[in-house]
């Protein structure tokens, strides 16, 4: 770890240092998700009257279910991947939680992981997600037997091989289907928050003494509960959060001044050889901020896609309304693609196969365990 310019800030070798001065959260940084988004009904409303069409964003990416919208499984996108989007995915598989005893799903498990060439500690989720919910690093068969028993029969659960780096960045891409080449319309750094041990207090006390991690402490106190009253070493950075999602406590940084010619040209190489693909954010673990401007050794986790955001919104300096405007600038960009894909030939997916994708991930969520 590194220290940054407040000395009890620490970020992961690699990124930028982390300017922890100033107001703690933007005004709406943890507002209720509907009261962000209502400004954007408002305009689908409309944009749907326009278009005679309720669910034509629902064709901005024509060869996935509902353009990845809800209720799609990652997978039904990342198995599209083919050349260098396809080596730059990190390795991954989904498996169906069966009635057979765990012994018996375990030892099947086993047997894949050593086949797609990764171990233990491992990653895993569920196939259909909704905004990092049920992420978990899994470091053991024991963790693994927990995670998978703690779904119902059915459930669909991807396992990937965990990154070499901790960085990470959402980048955000845009094509239309009439041109060569799109852009990358939004870049956020992802930071994982630590509190760093002094010998003397417990980490429960750490939490409570910063100035961030108190104040969404409710985040970080269930999921580190076992820890709560054990004193961290001195000069020991804890991390509070494993999975880089805005819900779960990471931090997120404007990082739009990163973005560069040689990472352009490679976010294009990579997402040419996803078909039909032109809207979604792409989830990127690298090794140092040099290499991520070069486009260099970039490792996919996942790329989210109809309903993504600009992660840059969720900077503490990113003003309200660059954060409405750039939501409402998304979405107009969904329904303008959605009428191209129409004129070329796409038929628009029905209200009715909307409200079952809806209904589909509602349901399962409920049995989503917590996020690391």
């Amino acid at each position: 770890m590194k220290e940054s310019p407040d000395k009890n800030t620490y970020v992961s070798p690699g990124m930028p240092d982390l300017e922890s001065s100033g107001k703690t959260f933007s005004l709406f940084e943890f507002w209720p998700i509907w009261l962000m988004y209502l400004p954007v009904a408002f305009q689908w409303l409309l944009l749907s009257i326009r278009h005679r069409s309720l669910t034509l964003p629902l064709l901005a990416n024509p060869e996935l279910h509902l353009s990845g919208m809800v209720g799609i499984p990652k997978s039904s996108l990342l198995e599209q991947a083919i050349g260098e989007c396809e080596k730059s995915i990190l390795p991954w598989f989904v498996i169906q939680v069966t009635n057979e005893a765990i012994e018996i799903q375990i030892s099947l498990l086993l047997v894949r992981i050593e086949e797609y060439q990764f171990d233990f500690p491992l990653v895993c989720k569920p196939d259909i997600g909704c905004r990092g919910s049920g992420v978990k690093l899994v470091k053991n068969v024991e963790q693994l037997a927990a995670y998978i028993e703690s779904y119902p029969c059915g459930t669909a659960i991807m396992l990937q091989k965990l990154s070499q780096f901790e960085p990470e960045a959402g980048v955000f891409f845009v094509k239309h289907p009439h041109q060569n080449q799109g852009e990358i319309i939004s870049l956020a750094l992802k930071y994982m928050p630590y509190v760093v041990g002094d010998g003397e207090h417990t980490l429960l006390e750490l939490i409570n003494l910063d100035q961030r991690a108190k104040q969404i402490s409710h985040l970080y106190l269930e999921r580190h509960q076992a820890q709560l009253n054990t004193v961290i070493k001195k000069g020991t950075p804890y991390r509070l959060v494993f999975s880089a999602s805005h819900s779960s406590g990471a931090i997120f940084r404007d990082g739009r001044s990163f973005i560069t010619p040689e990472l352009t040209h490679q976010v294009n190489r990579m997402m040419q050889d996803l078909p039909e693909f032109y809207y979604g954010r792409m989830d990127i673990k690298f090794a140092s901020i040099d290499k991520l401007i070069k486009g260099e050794g970039l490792e996919i986790i996942e790329i989210n896609a109809a309903s993504s955001e600009s992660l840059h919104i969720w900077d503490k300096n990113t003003p309200l309304s660059e954060a409405i405007r750039s939501l409402l600038s998304q979405y107009r960009t969904l329904f303008a693609l959605g009428h191209h894909n129409r004129k070329r030939g796409y038929k628009t997916p029905g209200v009715k196969a909307l409200l079952a994708g809806l209904k589909r991930e509602r349901n399962l969520k409920r049995f989503y365990p917590d996020t690391d």
